[in-house]
């Protein structure tokens, strides 16, 4: 079965990335026990990943390279801010447990939305924190093959993502 909309496909991968010019680095690897798998179609993955792998069947690799504009962009320093130490408090005390340099803390927009922040420094009175993704600014590298390419099930196509191993389970 060739990879289409709304097939699931198992695929081992090798990822690395460079950035400016600079050798690449792996970033990720998955192996038979735990593949990387997905639904074809439903936004869960890089476009550009999807892209290079369509039309493919079980047993074809391959190796191609994102840019970082079509990946995850370019590193914006806008990104980077001080957040007020005050917001950080557990019962009038900052949270020195949880917040710590290198950290990486799950917060809100001011919309709702998730997103996460890397914890740069702590100052007297303030957080700096880096919302850009980890790889934002970074050229990737995938060499990979396809394992396995199935139909997705109904279920799956209207939830949006894999159910079963490798997928996502309700409760």
């Amino acid at each position: 079965m060739k990879i289409e909309k709304n097939t699931v496909v198992s695929a081992n991968y090798y990822l690395s990335a460079s950035k400016d010019n600079q050798p690449e680095e792996l970033v990720e690897q998955t192996n038979a026990e735990h593949p990387f798998v997905f639904l074809v179609g439903h936004t869960g993955v890089l476009p550009d990943f999807e892209k290079n792998l369509i039309h493919k069947i079980a047993g074809d690799k391959f190796d191609f390279k994102i840019k970082a504009a079509e990946a995850y962009g370019m590193y914006d320093n806008e990104y980077v801010m001080p957040l007020k130490k005050n917001i950080f408090e557990v019962d009038g005390k900052f949270d020195s447990e949880r917040i710590k340099v290198g950290e990486d803390i799950e917060m809100n927009d001011a919309d709702g939305n998730a997103l996460v922040g890397h914890v740069v420094e702590i100052t007297d009175d303030s957080v700096i924190m880096d919302f850009n993704h980890p790889l934002a600014g970074y050229d990737l590298h995938f060499i990979g093959e396809i394992l396995n390419v199935r139909s997705a099930t109904a279920e799956e196509i209207s939830h949006g993502h894999v159910h079963g191993p490798g997928g996502h389970h309700h409760h």
